[in-house]
C-alpha cells in the first residue's frame, strides 16, 4: 500500500470534494474524515485548518491523504488531482 498526505491552501474544501467526484470517486462519510474511495484509490479530506500569512492575510488548508494500491496508481492519481487543482497565478 502506497501513501502520501498533501496540503492545498486557498482552495475550499467543497471544491477539493467536487474534484473527487470528478475523478470518478464516491463520497463514503459526510463528515472531518471525508473519506473518497475511486478506482483503485482512497483519499481522505483529513482537516481543514486557518494558516496566517500576514497580521491581515489568511487563508485556509486541507490536507488531504492519498492511498493506493502501488507506488505508481498513487502517483497516477494525485497528478491527476494536481490537474484539478493547479492556479495560474497573475
Amino acid at each position: 500500500m502506497a501513501e502520501q498526505t498533501l496540503e492545498f491552501r486557498g482552495i475550499r474544501c467543497e471544491h477539493l470534494m467536487n474534484y473527487f467526484k470528478e475523478l470518478e470517486a464516491e463520497q463514503q462519510t459526510f463528515a472531518f474524515p471525508y473519506v473518497f474511495h475511486g478506482p483503485g484509490w482512497r483519499a481522505d479530506i483529513l482537516r481543514e485548518d486557518q494558516v496566517r500569512i500576514t497580521s491581515r492575510f489568511v487563508v485556509n488548508a486541507v490536507f488531504v491523504r492519498f492511498e493506493a494500491s502501488s507506488e505508481q496508481e498513487l502517483q497516477d492519481v494525485i497528478a491527476a488531482y494536481r490537474r484539478k487543482t493547479f492556479r495560474a497565478g497573475g
